[in-house]
């Protein structure tokens, strides 16, 4: 019956997004030089036979694209006097690209932001958001900004400052909701409670909203946060600067994300066979982007190993357990796959460790991972480093020699956390 249900809202989705991108695909293979190229002399009927017969995109094929037309490529469906916002990608998988939006693309994004706001129970009027880091050109940080002063709430900027006069920020002027990573986070919590000035002082902090790390929707990452932050509710949600805000964190007991429908088109495929997975199977999210027109993304290989679900009352494709890693973080330890976000997992179920870095170390064509742990402040535990090892051998069945330091040791990081660092054997 549930099967039956969920098939019959599938229907209805489906034909709304072929509606969507048959008027996206009118549009950019007349006008897009980078995908007339690819696809112009395809033809689609259904929605069916654009997965069928559309390639799959991905981030090497635009860094080729930008390396032929510098600086930005091909993937124009505009002149360029149309563009008026320019942002680039972190750099975190790859060089950095530059991406740049029409005015129409930027609104669209923005009210995508307004309908995260929306779930995450945003008060306009109420409401004062800070964004405790730089933004620089970071196309995630300036589109929720811009969103949530358009809502109608008070937005407060946190860029160059250290986070001890953010968390002072955040008391004198009643801060109810931080955007911000999960690590970052978890950092300004630590900086709090080593600040006697901030001893029993009543933050006013209610929402949580964080991003830009998997992890946001990991059930101990976010109890964790909630210890740190008594009072506030964690919202996760994702995006990428190549498609926009893709997906928000959708209500019920187990975390979870719900992808923006209406403004992508979102397949779960198996890297193996490229077909689709079945409800409950993992795979890598691809995307199809129904709106931004002016850089349009068109089964853009994301990276994202997620696990495909529907919502019992919508049929909407949800995130089981949010962004469970990815694909190009993924090293092979003598034979075994290792995700850093599932390591992550494992490691934050010890209370005991504060920070941790793991540093992979290359012996000829074998790999060891090192994982070096910094233990809270004032804590005596000798025997952690086996209890570690442990649950790292009976949960992964990996072997990873750990090794204890002092508070303060490890960096800290305002943006997306770097803990895992290549070295070679002398270093």
């Amino acid at each position: 019956m549930r099967h039956e249900r969920i098939q019959q809202q599938r229907d209805l989705i489906r034909a709304s997004q072929w509606d969507r991108l048959r008027a996206v695909l009118d549009t950019i293979l007349i006008t897009n030089p980078f995908h007339r190229k690819r696809i112009g002399h395809l033809s689609f009927d259904s929605l069916e036979e654009f997965t069928e017969r559309c390639p799959l995109m991905t981030k090497r094929m635009i860094v080729a694209d930008r390396e032929s037309h510098p600086p930005y490529g091909t993937n124009q469906s505009y002149p360029i006097e149309n563009y008026t916002r320019f942002c680039h990608t972190s750099g975190t998988t790859g060089p950095p690209l530059t991406w740049l939006d029409s005015r129409d693309d930027w609104n669209s994004m923005l009210a995508a932001w307004q309908l995260i706001y929306d779930h995450a129970d945003l008060e306009p009027g109420e409401d004062r958001l800070f964004f405790p880091f730089s933004f620089g050109p970071f196309l995630g940080f300036w589109t929720a900004f811009e969103a949530a002063s358009r809502l109608g709430c008070m937005v407060i900027p946190g860029g160059g400052m250290s986070s001890h006069a953010r968390l002072q920020l955040m008391l004198d002027h009643k801060v109810s909701v931080i955007a911000t990573t999960p690590t970052y986070a978890l950092h300004l919590a630590e900086v709090r409670d080593a600040a006697p000035s901030f001893a029993d002082q009543p933050f006013h902090l209610r929402l949580i909203i964080v991003a830009g790390e998997p992890g946001g929707s990991q059930p101990e990452l976010r109890r964790r946060l909630e210890h740190a932050w008594p009072g506030a509710r964690i919202f996760d949600h994702h995006g990428l600067t190549e498609t926009g805000p893709l997906s928000f964190q959708a209500p019920g007991p187990s975390p979870r994300l719900q992808v923006l429908e209406d403004i992508h088109f979102a397949e779960i495929l198996d890297p193996a066979t490229g077909q689709e997975v079945l409800e409950g199977g993992e795979g890598e999210l691809v995307v199809t982007t129904l709106q931004r027109l002016g850089c349009p993304m068109l089964r853009y290989r994301t990276g994202d190993l997620v696990r495909k679900v529907y919502a019992d009352d919508s049929g909407a494709l949800c995130l089981d357990g949010g962004i469970i890693g990815r694909y190009d973080d993924m090293v092979c330890v003598r034979g075994v796959n290792v995700y850093p976000s599932a390591v992550d997992a494992l490691l934050r179920q010890f209370p005991e460790i504060g920070e941790y870095q793991v540093r992979e170390v290359r012996n000829g064509a074998l790999l060891d991972l090192h994982l070096i742990v910094e233990i809270k402040p004032g804590l005596r535990v000798p025997d952690l480093p086996d209890r570690i090892s442990t649950a790292l051998r009976d949960a992964l069945q990996i072997r990873m020699p750990v090794q204890c330091v002092t508070p303060g040791t490890l960096p800290r990081f305002e943006f997306k956390a770097r803990r895992w660092i290549k070295e070679s054997p002398a270093s």
